[in-house]
C-alpha cells in the first residue's frame, strides 16, 4: 500500500481523500491541517495539526500538498519536499520555471521525488500541447478554460485585503475559440481568447471600489484580461456559486504535407475541478513512490512521468488493453 498524507483539507484536500477510496494500492495514513485538528471532519482519516508532520517523516511514502498556489504552495513545497515524495498542484504559470528551481534545490537535498504543477491545466492540458506541437510541429497551439470556476483565481481573490469570499469564472470568448477551430492559425492574446468575471463577498465597510482595483490589477491573474467583478452577499455566494465546475479544450491546428490542414483537439467538461484535480494528483502520486522507490530524487513535472507509471495496472496488461 502506499501511505499518503494530505496536508491542507481544503476542496482539493477533501477530493484527494475520495480519490485515495477509488485507488485500491492507496491508503490515507493522515491529513495535517493548520487549523484545531478537533475542528475538521474527514471522512475517516485521523487529523494532526500541521506541527506535527515532522514526526511523520518515514511513516508516508507521498505527501499530498494541498494549499493554493498564491501564498501556500511557494513556502510549503520547499519546506517539505526535502522531508517527504510530494506532489502539488502549483498553477502560476509564469512562475513555474522558478518554482521548480526552489522545489528540485529541496528535494535532492533530501533524497526525495518532487511532482509538482500537477493537475489538468498545467497537468494533462500541459501534455496535450506538447503531444500535439510535436506530431504537427508547423501550426498553433490555442488553450481555453471555462466556463467554469477557477480555484487557483477564486483563492488568490479571497486573499485581498477586505474579501470575505469569492469565486472566479473564466469564460472563453466564442469568436476566438472559432477563429482557433478554423484552420487559419490566427495571432490571439491573451485578453482576446477569455473573460474572467469575479463574484466577491466583501468585508461589512469595505472599500469596494480599491477591491475591484486590486483585483483587475493582480499580475499573472487578472491584469491581462477583461475582467469584471460583482459583489454580492454571501447568501447569493451559497445560493448561486457553491458549485465547482470546470473545463475546457486545448487544440492544435497545423499543416502536414501537401498543405493538409490538420486539427487537434483534446477538451473536458468537469462538474467538480477540485475533485478531478485530486484524482490527477492521486495518480501521480503512484508514480511518484514508484520513481522513489527506483532511487531517484529531485522535482519533475508531468512531462518527466512515463504515462505507464501512472497506472496501476502492469505492463502487460496495458499493452494488451490499451495499446
Amino acid at each position: 500500500m502506499i501511505r499518503i498524507g494530505i496536508l491542507g483539507y481544503g476542496n482539493i484536500g477533501k477530493g484527494v481523500e475520495y480519490a485515495i477510496m477509488q485507488n485500491k494500492d492507496m491508503a490515507l495514513e493522515a491529513v495535517f491541517t493548520r487549523r484545531s485538528p478537533e475542528s475538521v471532519q474527514t471522512l475517516g482519516a485521523k487529523v494532526y495539526h500541521v506541527d506535527e508532520i515532522k514526526n511523520f517523516a518515514g511513516k508516508l511514502d507521498v505527501l499530498m500538498l494541498c494549499g493554493g498556489s498564491a501564498t501556500d504552495l511557494p513556502e510549503q513545497a520547499p519546506q517539505y519536499a526535502a522531508m517527504f515524495n510530494t506532489i502539488d498542484s502549483f498553477d502560476t504559470h509564469a512562475k513555474i520555471p522558478e518554482y521548480f528551481k526552489v522545489v528540485d534545490a529541496a528535494a535532492k537535498a533530501g533524497g526525495k521525488v518532487s511532482i509538482i504543477s500537477v493537475g489538468w491545466d498545467p497537468g494533462l492540458f500541459s501534455l496535450q500541447r506538447l503531444y500535439a506541437e510535436a506530431v504537427l510541429p508547423e501550426g498553433e497551439n490555442y488553450t481555453f478554460w471555462g466556463k467554469g470556476v477557477s480555484q487557483g483565481h477564486s483563492d488568490a481573490v479571497r486573499r485581498v485585503e477586505g474579501v470575505l469570499d469569492a469565486r472566479q469564472y473564466t469564460i472563453p470568448k466564442e469568436d476566438a475559440v472559432a477563429a482557433a477551430r478554423s484552420g487559419k492559425n490566427p495571432q490571439l492574446t491573451t485578453r482576446d481568447k477569455h473573460l474572467r468575471e469575479c463574484f466577491v463577498v466583501a468585508e461589512e465597510g469595505a472599500d469596494l471600489a480599491k477591491i475591484e482595483k486590486t483585483i483587475k490589477e493582480m499580475p499573472n491573474y487578472f491584469a491581462d484580461y477583461d475582467t469584471i467583478v460583482h459583489f454580492i452577499t454571501a447568501e447569493e455566494m451559497k445560493k448561486e456559486h457553491s458549485e465547482m465546475p470546470h473545463g475546457g479544450f486545448v487544440i492544435r491546428s497545423g499543416k502536414t504535407a501537401g498543405d493538409k490542414q490538420q486539427v487537434i483537439e483534446y477538451s473536458l467538461k468537469l462538474e467538480s475541478n477540485p475533485q478531478f484535480t485530486a484524482n490527477v494528483l492521486a495518480a501521480y502520486a503512484r508514480a511518484a513512490y514508484r520513481l522513489a522507490e527506483k532511487g531517484e530524487s529531485g522535482a519533475m513535472s508531468v512531462f518527466d512521468i512515463p504515462p505507464m507509471m501512472l497506472s496501476p495496472k502492469t505492463k502487460e496488461e496495458l499493452l494488451s488493453t490499451m495499446l
